[in-house]
């Protein structure tokens, strides 16, 4: 049978977390044989060396990429999806661990929608409850104390985590008008048609909100549903590096700087700082001097 999705996901030094994302695609997506892109950008903790030894492995398409002006986690995204040949692209963080069947009922979103209709599907995300101020639940995102699940890649209970998410999209069924900065699904061709993030943004931070409002300007549809889950160990791979690594409250230097940096990128190219809807969704600022979509050719270089 012809593969619909292909999964990808770009990743910079997060090696161990990147290992359990992609065991978690091969046992628990239902296309277990999907396409598997990994775009690896100035990896030195192992990664490389491990997809050259276990690719085969696992049937991934791997890009090792090292570089002196880096795509980041937006300009990785677009890298994999110029390489991705099949009708859509679910794309999730080397810091996630998908829950069973989360590509297929991601896919069952499309399924009574017009192909015309532009949608952005994202799953509801579990993650610990890493900053006192985090409610059980706000939109899109379930919080656990972190003795339930774990927090690190090592103390992770994989089995325990699997069974509670299939109980809980089996008892609820919300969708929220949402997407996730961290992994969503959608048709290819949408996001070719939009031209993807803004480098501007590069490496991290701020490109999702970027794109999301660009998205809505062109009406796209957005909906994150409870039907499909993924766990996220709380931005392992941006916010809580290096000097944070120990320490899940606190946000690495390198985070700290991207985020200020581009929120005043952010406010030169809008005008202003963002608001947001009841659901916590960036609403879109009416700046006619921005365009829509991003004017550059896709990369299209075949597998």
């Amino acid at each position: 049978m012809k593969h619909k999705i292909t999964t990808a996901i770009s990743t910079n030094n997060n090696f161990e977390y990147l290992k359990l994302a992609i065991k978690s695609v091969r046992q628990n997506c239902y296309y277990k044989d999907m396409p598997l892109i990994v775009h690896a950008e100035n990896c030195n903790d192992g990664t490389d060396e491990w997809l050259e030894e276990n690719g085969k492995k696992y049937d991934i398409t791997y890009y090792i990429d090292h570089n002196d002006s880096p795509k980041g986690i937006g300009g990785g995204m677009d890298f994999c999806v110029s390489k991705t040949k099949t009708e859509f692209i679910n794309i999730i963080h080397s810091d996630m661990w998908v829950a069973p069947n989360q590509d297929l009922e991601l896919l069952k979103l499309y399924d009574d929608i017009d192909k015309e209709v532009r949608l952005i599907a994202s799953s509801y995300r579990i993650q610990p409850r890493i900053f006192p101020s985090d409610p059980p639940m706000r939109p899109g995102c379930v919080f656990h104390d972190p003795e339930t699940f774990g927090v690190y890649h090592h103390d992770f209970d994989s089995d325990s985590f699997d069974g509670w998410a299939t109980e809980f999209s089996e008892t609820n069924d919300i969708h929220t008008r949402k997407a996730g900065g961290a992994g969503f699904f959608c048709r290819v061709e949408d996001y070719k048609w939009i031209g993807g993030n803004d480098p501007l943004f590069a490496p991290a931070s701020w490109e999702d909100m970027d794109l999301f409002s660009r998205m809505q300007r062109e009406n796209y549809q957005f909906k994150m549903t409870t039907k499909s889950v993924v766990w996220h160990f709380s931005a392992r791979g941006s916010h809580f590096r290096d000097e944070a690594k120990d320490d899940f409250t606190k946000k690495s230097t390198r985070q700290q700087d991207a985020e200020r940096k581009n929120v005043e990128k952010w406010v030169r190219k809008w005008g202003r700082m963002p608001d947001y809807d009841e659901e916590t969704f960036v609403i879109p600022i009416d700046n006619p001097n921005v365009p829509n979509r991003i004017n550059w050719e896709w990369e299209d270089e075949g597998k």
